[in-house]
């Protein structure tokens, strides 16, 4: 599953005709429909905005289109097919249209929605999700030391530290590491410490890992 994580935007002409294309993260159809109108809009002049959303994930998606008066199946689907493609979820794709005064044709129609939003694609930063976890871990000063090489030779996040009376460490980690390391854990201070899974989540990197999503139990997002 993947995501853009900044709105892009992009433009490109054929035959005269200027089609502005964006990829834009949305959360639901009600936030991709108020960001329609916003693009409708700064575009009062265009001839067409067609759009496809993806909103879900790979159980459970919501798909939606709309030529927006250009023939049927030359916009609208050719960007939902962009964008399935590329895996893509929770994004609403829009090309905008000023129709330059040549007909291109439903081929021509077709390509040039379709390279409208991979010029996009060039230069937008898409993510792939990873489903971690976010866990704590209480212990004594003198374990400290070796439970930070530990989560350094694990290669896990530190999110952040805290220093009371005990220490406490809070990390970011892929879900597959959290029983390996809860056991480390366990074995280092012979029970008195344990890795506490405070939260699922689905988190991206970028320089660092950033948390996209909070799952419930029933592993959808919050």
């Amino acid at each position: 599953m993947k995501i853009v994580s900044k709105d892009s935007i992009a433009e490109t002409e054929v035959k005269k005709s200027r089609f502005i294309g964006r990829l834009i993260n949305v959360r639901s159809e009600k936030e991709a429909k108020l960001i329609l109108e916003e693009v409708r809009k700064e575009n009062r002049d265009a001839n067409h905005n067609c759009y496809a959303m993806r909103i879900g994930n790979q159980k459970n998606v919501l798909e939606r289109f709309s030529d927006d008066g250009e023939p049927q199946g030359t916009a609208g689907k050719p960007i939902l097919e962009l964008l399935k493609g590329n895996e893509l979820y929770d994004v609403i794709g829009i090309v905008t249209r000023y129709f330059g005064g040549t007909l291109l044709g439903t081929g021509g129609l077709v390509r040039a929605y379709s390279d409208s939003l991979k010029e996009v694609l060039k230069s937008a930063p898409v993510h792939e999700l990873k489903e971690g976890v976010k866990v704590s871990v209480i212990c004594e000063y003198t374990l400290s030391n070796q439970i930070k090489y530990i989560a350094e030779t694990m290669e896990l996040f530190t999110e952040s530290e805290e220093y009371t009376d005990k220490c406490t460490f809070y990390y970011l980690m892929p879900i597959e590491q959290y029983k390996e390391f809860a056991d480390k854990i366990v074995q280092l201070s012979k029970g008195e410490s344990r890795a506490v899974m405070e939260e699922k989540v689905l988190y991206y990197m970028e320089n660092r890992p950033k948390v996209y999503a909070v799952l419930n139990e029933n592993g959808g997002a919050v």
